[in-house]
């Protein structure tokens, strides 16, 4: 088994719990949830599901940097809304993110998120 690797971004929000914000092994990369959560503050942003979801790019984005990774190299999204009539807004917010061809993509419905918050998304990049 290849050795893991902890990646870590003081510009994307501390860990609730007990998990890492990404984890590398090889060249696969695997992020966790993000949710709307400012990093300066530790408080979920107010607003819509737009800037909801923009925060949760912007939070992703980070611990990508971190890597050294970008949207480019993502393979997968797993987003889970609170409310699914918001699926339009977070694929707009998505396409500012990532260019065709996209990445595989999943969308669940759950019943709460931590915080409050209506959207999560975790990701998993491949890279050489």
């Amino acid at each position: 088994m290849s050795s893991r690797r902890i990646i870590h971004s003081e510009q994307a929000p501390k860990a609730i719990g007990p998990y890492s914000q990404a984890v590398q092994v090889g060249n696969t990369l695997y992020l966790s949830g993000q949710t709307p959560i400012d990093p300066a503050t530790g408080e979920l942003v107010p607003g819509d599901i737009g800037v909801q979801a923009r925060q949760v790019f912007e939070n992703l984005s980070a611990v990508l940097a971190a890597a050294g990774v970008g949207f480019d190299q993502v393979v997968r999204v797993g987003i889970y809304l609170t409310d699914l009539g918001n699926f339009a807004v977070v694929n707009e917010v998505m396409k500012q993110y990532f260019r065709e061809p996209y990445p595989a993509r999943s969308t669940i419905g759950v019943a709460a998120l931590p915080k409050a918050a209506q959207v999560e998304i975790d990701l998993v990049a491949v890279f050489d």
